[in-house]
């Protein structure tokens, strides 16, 4: 783990790897919501070269509708990002730990609500293991 979130490397492709995180994100009641591919959008905008790299936007409903019942300003920080970049002959995934955003908001209620998410999101990355 490093400070903001969870770190796995995958021998795989980029592409088996957003499948692989996709699945074992359902597993765990999380939903994609958004998928930005960087590569592309530096490619269109840009017209330079990067990297297969994909953010993804995880979403467990009810887990987001308790923490935006306890503060509309959470979604700031909504939904849960996922990346996903080849780095050499592999593919990096990164899974943001919401513990780490609970320091903007002292809320025992954000506090539990991130607790269960972060269970959930270490299952994922135990499943990414295998």
């Amino acid at each position: 783990m490093n400070e903001l979130g969870f770190r796995i490397n995958l021998k795989m492709s980029h592409q088996a790897a957003i499948e692989k995180v996709t699945a074992a994100l359902k597993t765990e009641g999380f939903g994609v919501l958004t998928s930005i591919d960087a590569q592309e959008t530096m490619k269109q905008k840009l017209n330079v070269d990067f990297r297969p790299y994909t953010i993804l936007g995880a979403c467990n409903p009810p887990l987001a509708h308790q923490a935006l019942t306890a503060n509309p300003e959470i979604g700031l920080l909504l939904p849960c990002n996922v990346i996903v970049y080849q780095e050499g002959e592999g593919t990096v995934v990164q899974i943001i730990d919401p513990q780490s955003m609970t320091q903007f908001f002292h809320d025992p209620e954000i506090e539990s609500v991130a607790a269960q998410a972060r269970t959930r999101l270490l299952r994922v990355v135990e499943t990414l293991r295998k």
